[in-house]
């Protein structure tokens, strides 16, 4: 059977994508710029239906309620004026004022609607923009987004935001990274804290990804979600932005704070303890401030380089924790073995308090903004299982979902999920080559390095029958021909070149 992928089963999200495509390919719009576009358009009609759908239940009670602003905010459903309704944006979709009408929107539902204010984009009048295409757009949304059931209607809204912020990520390449780390990740992370409830947090949230799937977990094994309270920060004020509609559209209630900032010189939610903590930091972040915060009551365990915020942010992390809290924070692998700058004693000094969980070693290929390898860090502060740690070396797995990206199956993330509850019930078998169950005195032995392959060695090959003999004289048969192959390319570009006057 076919392993199912994260992004599968999409219908009108990628007919949505394609269309509104056209808008970005229709002028001098910078990727940045369309993003904050589409992602708004996306906000506008989550807000206008979900007020249509109460304001339709509010006509049909009779009390002459449907224009009271309370009605509305005490069911967490932005009040809408009239000229940002949506019935008003699309009878003017295809006028030349259509950019300026939605604008406007934005203003009125700014106006009504604190909490949006400074959030929402308003550059939809800016002549960049093809208004013909803007039309086409809105009128996309219009027929596209209609559906009966309310609930499916929230839903498809909320997968289609969370396919575009993948779609932009893929587009924007490396400044991607900054607002979008991919599904398959976040679903690994999630699936194995199981944040049903309590306090979530992330301190470099992006677009609020972590966020996203917690819910979703909580809902698809029959919790609630207002068991669950959440809290991030973003210093990148067009990616805050980005997390509070995010939020909004899937009816989660967020203290984002009440604007960008960086978590370190400006810890926004500096008595917060969580219990559960997601994030994907910036990888080896140089220069980010650590002369200011030498005495910093976070760096209990040593303080962190100038050079690279890799444990400045695992100690932030774990600084925030309630005393059964856990973290999955993903790191770049040169995190597990670094040695420079006091990195090694301070991974030491964690290891020693028996914080490791385990260790997750990813395949290359799962992000749109860096190649460099990456693994997922599990911290606890009330492991199960005292003085052991597992690691998982998922290199292997996952599977290419186009020619330059990678992502884990369903069946993926379940595996490795397994393999964790497993360890913390103390039944888990070590698998040559993917998992094993190691001691504190062994990571020690090992000079606190907390690469997976060390640990779970190689994976067990099975002998295909065919004689050493035999399959030395093959391989170097295969190897003469390359070889070969390359000297006659080799000679081929040397007179190419030679034959445009230059020669190697």
């Amino acid at each position: 059977m076919a392993k199912k992928h994260t992004n599968a089963n999409l219908g009108v999200e990628k007919e949505l994508w394609a269309v509104a495509n056209k808008l970005r390919a229709s002028g001098g719009i910078s990727a940045a710029d369309y993003r904050k576009v589409v992602v708004g358009l996306i906000f506008l009609k989550y807000a206008s239906d979900s007020f249509e759908w109460k304001y339709e239940e509010l006509v049909a009670e009779g009390d002459g309620f449907e224009e009271e602003k309370d009605a509305y905010t005490m069911d967490n459903i932005f009040f809408v004026p009239k000229e940002a309704r949506w019935s008003h944006i699309a009878s003017h979709a295809h006028t030349p004022e259509i950019g300026q009408v939605i604008d406007d929107a934005m203003r009125a539902i700014e106006k009504e609607n604190k909490s949006f204010k400074g959030v929402l984009p308003m550059n939809y009048a800016n002549s960049d923009i093809d208004k013909q295409t803007l039309g086409e757009v809105v009128d996309m949304f219009t027929n596209n987004i209609n559906l009966r059931d309310h609930n499916d209607e929230m839903d498809l809204l909320g997968r289609t935001y969370e396919y575009f912020i993948e779609q932009f990520a893929a587009v924007e390449g490396q400044k991607g990274g900054e607002f979008y780390t991919p599904t398959s990740i976040v679903k690994t992370i999630v699936a194995v804290l199981k944040p049903f409830k309590g306090r979530v947090y992330d301190p470099a949230c992006g677009s609020g990804g972590m966020f996203v799937q917690s819910a979703k977990f909580v809902k698809e094994h029959a919790g609630n979600i207002d068991d669950i309270s959440i809290f991030g920060q973003e210093m990148n004020p067009d990616t805050w932005k980005m997390a509070k509609m995010n939020m909004a559209i899937r009816g989660v209630e967020a203290n984002f704070g009440e604007y960008p900032a960086n978590t370190f010189t400006n810890d926004l939610h500096k008595h917060l303890k969580a219990d559960f903590i997601m994030a994907n930091p910036p990888f080896n972040v140089k220069d980010w401030g650590a002369d200011k915060l030498k005495d910093d009551l976070r760096w209990k365990y040593g303080t962190p380089p100038n050079g690279n915020a890799n444990y400045a942010w695992m100690q932030h992390m774990i600084s925030h924790l309630t005393p059964n809290g856990k973290i999955g924070l993903v790191l770049a692998n040169g995190s597990l073995s670094s040695s420079q700058s006091g990195e090694g004693d301070i991974r030491k000094a964690i290891i020693e308090d028996d914080l490791i969980e385990g260790i997750v070693a990813l395949p290359t290929n799962l992000f749109y903004s860096v190649t460099i390898p990456a693994c997922i860090w599990f911290i606890s502060r009330n492991k199960k299982q005292k003085g052991k740690t597992v690691f998982i070396d998922a290199r292997k797995m996952g599977e290419l979902v186009d020619r330059k990206h990678r992502d884990f199956s369903e069946e993926d993330i379940a595996k490795i999920a397994e393999t964790f509850e497993a360890f913390q019930n103390g039944t888990l078998e070590d698998e040559k080559g993917f998992c094993a169950v190691v001691t504190t005195e062994d990571i020690s032995k090992q000079d606190y390095i907390l690469t997976p392959g060390r640990y779970v060695g190689i994976e067990e090959q099975e002998d295909d029958g065919e004689l050493f003999e035999e399959k030395m004289k093959r391989l170097t048969s295969e190897l003469s021909e390359l070889f070969e192959r390359s000297h006659e390319l080799e000679k081929e570009i040397k007179e190419r070149l030679g034959a445009i006057g230059f020669e190697i």
